[in-house]
């Protein structure tokens, strides 16, 4: 759904029916209607509504970066030398392209962009440098943060009141 598009009609049912699938997206059609207090078909029609006017983009699982050997999280903002839309586009496909990448947002007021990695160690992130910064001629600055500690991870998104 893109910025232009109008935002769907939200009320009471449909909120309960986010919250709770950003809590647990696992949760079945019976399941979450309890929880939500409706019947398992107007939960699945709801749900599906939901889906097809891009309120919810996808349901995935959280991964432990920990448990599965990629503990190093880094910030990195980038700077380029030049800002023509076609550079921009340019390395934002590379960025969005790799698989450690899990965030890239293109920024105003500051760096070019912002991406958020998570690679196994220090030798990965070098390995990631070299591809996507290093070989890249228009990267003019990269500056990296790397987080010593994760003190809250959320995805969920705070939600508007029901639409009167």
């Amino acid at each position: 759904m893109d910025s232009s598009t109008p935002l769907p009609h939200l009320d009471a049912i449909d909120l309960r029916l986010l919250d709770q699938l950003q809590r647990d997206a696992s949760l079945s059609n019976q399941a979450l209607a309890e929880r939500c207090h409706v019947s398992p078909a107007t939960c699945l029609r709801r749900v599906r509504r939901l889906v097809e006017a891009g309120v919810i983009e996808r349901r995935v699982a959280l991964l432990s970066p920990q448990r599965l050997g990629a503990g190093l999280t880094a910030i990195i903002e980038i700077s380029l030398d030049h800002q023509a839309a076609e550079r921009l586009d340019a390395f934002e496909a590379r960025a969005v392209a790799e698989p450690r990448v899990q965030q890239c947002y293109r920024t105003s007021s500051g760096p070019d962009f912002v991406l958020v990695v998570q690679v196994p160690d220090m030798a990965a992130y070098h390995a990631l440098v070299q591809r996507l910064f290093t070989s890249d001629a228009n990267v003019r600055n990269v500056k990296a943060y790397f987080s010593i500690k994760r003190a809250k991870f959320e995805p969920a998104l705070s939600l508007p009141p029901p639409s009167a």
